[in-house]
């Protein structure tokens, strides 16, 4: 799950033993973070590995 200032934005599809800095570097790839992120400054990533990605902007 892809969240964007607490909010879901969207999924991705990624091995169970994917670690962090794979889940973290899928989900910035991803169309959606892409199109939500665009223009902001991350301020902190949030990575719970197999259950979500946030991004705090």
């Amino acid at each position: 799950m892809i969240q964007i200032k607490g909010k879901t934005r969207g999924t991705i599809q990624v091995s169970a033993q994917a670690d962090k800095a794979t889940l973290e570097k899928l989900a910035r790839e991803s169309e959606v973070a892409q199109r939500h992120l665009e223009g902001k400054e991350i301020k902190k990533v949030i990575v719970v590995p197999g259950k979500l990605v946030n991004f705090v902007v």
